[in-house]
């Protein structure tokens, strides 16, 4: 089946689409106001035939970001006049929070319907999202095969490539010619894929041993053999993380790959399509990751989103607490000067900035492997420098700034210092604190921000109150 706006006309046939379709998306392919309004008037009304006609419109993938502008209420009441076909496109389109909810509105002989309709690895993802109790009832209701597929998928651990990857494959022996394997999948075309661009060549042990893509196939002469015109493969074994996975398809150009089981036989594959939701999936988690919180849908809650980034407003608290201390240890000194308090926050604040810098290209770096053992002490030392030279200048833009303000050369030396110094520091930090982190184990998107945060202000503080001890008292 394919996901084009036609799919959809079995829901009703609405006359004037294009004139739908044009109140429906705006330039930049998000949904106009105007277009959700109509449909929320029309479940207010109860007007089935307008609601359908509306729906008809539009691509599966904008009926789910609809779902997510529509209140709970209204998402149960739409549920009804959607087949269980367009159902099923729609779930795999659906964010995972309002999936969830959604999926307890559904009945299960209509929730088994629809699932039969989607990709297996898509399939396997609804089933995943659905209570115990449930989800027995919807697996006891589909058709055996379907159901052994699904399970099968589910037994695989998740974010690996055996939960990512679709069961459906095309597969040929190595002794078919190209004539028929044609002949072949035109009388079982229904047992294709919807999506597939090679053709896997297997031994008698059903291990992929080359693929032919299929451009390839349809320029080449019935009688060569397959043997003759495949290409090496990549295979992903079925345990591989999907992140492993999505870097693998960006350094070899893939659009398709096999999975492989630990035996090596061909139990499914991953498509382009299905990394580009990793990719995305991967960079949103480090951004968030990267600032401290988790993802706050349209429908999280606020009890929700103030649990995820409490906990390192706290951590950062005590660090900030520690982090003062320098300045306790001062007191005297900012006494004597009050300009230094004016001043002293300027060098922490600024360090922050450069310190986040570095953080952020060194994860970016990390993720995309950029940055490795191979190459890490002249990128360390590439980040110092830049820090060095940074530094330099906006030291000296804030030492001429504050002699005219101020009127003090000592003074406008010491924060000249004091930002060499920490920009030094915060460079260091920003590089040196996810290499350390990833050396562990850990994730260095995670914590590497308040350890940076912490880094720069202790540092700010020491090096402008210190030096200024030394030079102006």
């Amino acid at each position: 089946m394919s996901r084009e706006t036609d799919d959809l006309a079995a829901v009703a046939e609405p006359p004037e689409d294009e004139d739908l379709e044009d109140l429906a998306l705006g330039e930049d392919y998000a949904l106009n106001p105007e277009f959700v309004s109509d449909v929320a008037d029309a479940l207010d009304r109860g007007d089935a035939d307008r609601l359908r006609e509306l729906i008809a419109a539009l691509h599966p993938a904008d009926v789910a970001d609809l779902m997510g502008f529509l209140s709970a209420d209204a998402r149960e009441e739409l549920i009804p006049h959607l087949d269980p076909e367009t159902l099923g496109w729609i779930l795999s389109e659906l964010d995972t929070e309002i999936r969830e909810e959604v999926l307890e509105h559904v009945p299960s002989a209509t929730l088994a319907k629809a699932i039969g309709e989607m990709e297996s690895d898509d399939a396997a993802d609804v089933v995943d999202d659905l209570e115990a109790d449930k989800r027995a009832q919807v697996l006891a209701a589909m058709p055996e095969t379907e159901r052994a597929a699904i399970e099968t998928t589910l037994a695989y651990q998740d974010e690996t490539a055996g939960r990512l990857m679709q069961r459906e494959v095309v597969a040929a022996p190595q002794f078919w010619t190209v004539g028929q394997a044609i002949d072949h999948f035109r009388k079982d075309g229904e047992e294709l894929p919807e999506l597939f661009f090679d053709i896997y060549v297997v031994d008698p042990a059903y291990k992929p041993v080359g693929a032919v893509p299929v451009s390839h196939l349809l320029r080449s002469g019935r009688q060569i053999l397959l043997a003759q015109i495949m290409e090496p493969v990549t295979e992903i074994t079925v345990d591989l993380d999907q992140e492993e996975v999505a870097y693998i398809f960006d350094k070899y150009r893939l659009i398709s790959a096999p999975v492989v089981d630990t035996a090596g036989r061909l139990v499914g594959q991953i498509t382009v399509d299905d990394i580009v939701g990793v990719i995305q999936e991967e960079g949103e988690e480090d951004i968030l990751a990267l600032a401290g919180v988790s993802d706050a849908g349209r429908d999280a809650g606020v009890w929700d989103i103030v649990r995820s980034r409490l906990p390192w407003l706290v951590l950062n608290l005590a660090t900030e607490a520690v982090a003062v201390q320098a300045i306790n240890a001062f007191q005297g000194e900012i006494a004597k000067l009050v300009t230094l308090a004016i001043l002293m926050p300027i060098v922490a604040s600024v360090g922050g900035t450069a310190g986040t810098q570095a953080l952020a290209v060194a994860v970016r770096a990390l993720a995309s492997r950029e940055l490795t053992a191979a190459n890490s002490v002249r990128i360390v030392g590439r980040e110092m420098i830049v820090g060095l030279m940074n530094g330099s200048v906006v030291g000296l833009v804030m030492s001429v700034a504050t002699y005219v303000l101020f009127h003090d050369l000592r003074l406008s030396l010491t924060i000249a210092l004091a930002l060499l110094v920490n920009l030094f520091v915060a460079a260091a930090a920003g590089i040196l604190a996810p290499l350390t982190l990833e050396r562990l184990g850990r994730d260095p998107a995670v914590s590497s921000s308040v350890f940076v945060t912490f880094v720069t202000d202790l540092m700010g503080f020491l090096s402008f109150l210190g030096l200024a001890s030394l030079i102006l008292l």
